[in-house]
């Protein structure tokens, strides 16, 4: 099993309509072999010292797939690949962590 942290910077004002495609893709990537877990957070405020300052225009995928090669057939799909072209004029940059449980 592999972890991956998706991290998503938006461009001021694309969040909404990064969001509302990701809503769209989400279920389709639900049903693909191998996904465990799929889903976008944001940052929330906390007040605790240790914290980053929230980030407004970031989203950050959590994800969890039964393999690497499981990651890697996902990121061919054509709903993926529909999607990613569909927000392209949002997103400034995306990186991503891949991990294993320690």
């Amino acid at each position: 099993m592999i972890y991956v942290i998706a991290t998503v910077e938006l461009s001021e004002g694309g969040k909404e309509k990064y969001l509302a495609e990701l809503k769209r893709v989400t279920p389709l990537v639900h049903k693909e072999k191998g996904c465990l877990e799929y889903g976008p957070t944001v940052d929330v405020p906390t007040g605790i010292p240790i914290q980053v300052p929230p980030r407004d225009n970031v989203v950050t995928l959590i994800e969890r797939w039964e393999s690497l090669e499981a990651l890697k057939a996902h990121l061919t799909q054509p709903h993926f690949l529909e999607y990613r072209e569909r927000v392209k004029d949002v997103m400034k940059s995306v990186s991503i962590q891949v991990l294993t449980p320690a």
